[in-house]
């Protein structure tokens, strides 16, 4: 049976980067705080509880909205991937494991989930979706697999961090 493990690592990004980090970390947190609200209100003011594609479907309208050309300019999947963390949240809620979700705050430690299809592992290096080059990352180890997800996380400090899930 294969193992799934984690591997974290520090990475320093160009001023580029980090202003595509920035609006995606941006995004990110704005769509999850927005379906976060959805969910709530559409419970308490209309007693219908939203599901994961509810969300989705309902995300892929909010991108068409001209209000809102900034959700555009970033990646789709970290958008998506908070959607997936708000219905698991929920899902623990449901089942008694933790409290009722809350709304991310743009002050704490901000992060970005990216799946398979959006980003590229060659040789070593990794390219994440809508950017152009490689992130420069400080290797303390190695690790051998491919990765199965990647999450690009900033602390209250300002460092930055990349996580690997490996089989």
């Amino acid at each position: 049976m294969k193992q799934l493990r984690g591997f974290k690592f520090r990475f320093y990004p160009t001023s580029a980067q980090r202003l595509e980090l920035a609006q995606t970390f941006g995004c990110a947190r704005f769509v999850y705080n927005w379906a976060l609200a959805l969910r709530t209100n559409s419970y308490y003011r209309d007693k219908v509880s939203l599901s994961y594609t509810d969300t989705s479907n309902a995300l892929t309208k909010l991108k068409k909205d001209p209000s809102k050309p900034w959700l555009k300019k970033v990646s789709s999947v970290p958008l998506q991937q908070g959607l997936r963390h708000l219905n698991t949240a929920f899902q623990n809620f449901f089942k008694g494991k933790t409290k009722y979700p809350k709304f991310k705050k743009k002050n704490n430690r901000q992060s970005a989930h990216y799946a398979p299809n959006a980003f590229q592992w060659v040789d070593g290096s990794l390219t994440l979706a809508k950017m152009s080059q490689p992130l420069k990352i400080k290797w303390s180890r190695y690790f051998t697999g491919e990765p199965r997800s990647v999450t690009i996380s900033k602390d209250p400090s300002n460092r930055y961090f990349v996580s690997f899930l490996v089989e």
